[in-house]
């Protein structure tokens, strides 16, 4: 208790680890709240917590708790899982993939994300898994970053298309992304451009704490 209160006057670290993937792992106190960081940028709870959930706000929280399966490309230490679960209340299955098992023992311990009775965690890399799951899903998520890195994958064709066809009629795409050069902001117009109108709404949602920007992709069959 001294160290959340504590942490409203200066952050306090808990726990640091190196990751072959991840490079730094960081536990810290910050506000009150437990947060996860890599080296440059927050992963789990605090800011992205914050990001993740306006982005299910647009969606629209009664939409998603009746939902049947959701995919979260990316699960670091869970905190849009949290929000899912804890604040949406949504009861169907979630799979959660993730490719630094470091991550996920962090989260296991710090988070307690291997207490959500719907939650499945596959460790992988996201592009492999979409490759291989044979499931639809009504939401996908797709937050996959190394420290503010994203994949050059996640802006080809090829896993674009393949996204689209995992997602169910009226199903929802939620991309997070960065925009910290014009490269990055290029890639995201291109990865806007790259769903058919007549098939989908896509809607980009900008400056989110500043850096960060969501694209909405929704199916309109």
């Amino acid at each position: 208790m001294f160290k959340k209160l504590f942490s409203y006057i200066i952050p306090l670290n808990i726990f640091k680890q190196k990751s072959a993937i991840s490079q730094t792992l960081e536990v810290t106190w910050a506000d009150g709240e437990l947060v996860l960081d890599s080296k440059n940028t927050n992963y789990s709870y605090g800011s992205l917590q914050r990001i993740l959930r306006k982005g299910l706000k647009f969606i629209g929280f009664e939409k998603i708790k009746t939902m049947d399966r959701i995919l979260v490309l990316g699960v670091a230490g869970g905190s849009i899982i949290k929000t899912l679960v804890d604040e949406i209340h949504f009861e169907g299955k979630i799979t959660g993939v993730e490719i630094d098992k470091s991550i996920i023992e962090i989260a296991n311990e710090y988070f307690h994300i291997n207490q959500i009775q719907n939650l499945e965690i596959v460790i992988d890399d996201a592009f492999e898994f979409v490759l291989k799951t044979k499931d639809r899903y009504d939401l996908i998520i797709i937050d996959v970053f190394q420290d503010v890195r994203m994949p050059n994958f996640l802006f080809e064709k090829f896993f674009i298309d393949r996204i689209c066809y995992l997602l169910n009629p009226k199903g929802f795409i939620l991309f997070n992304t960065m925009m910290l050069n014009d490269n990055q902001k290029q890639l995201n117009l291109d990865f806007f451009n790259a769903f058919d109108a007549s098939k989908y709404t896509v809607t980009k949602l900008h400056k989110i704490e500043e850096l960060n920007e969501l694209i909405v992709i929704e199916s309109k069959f």
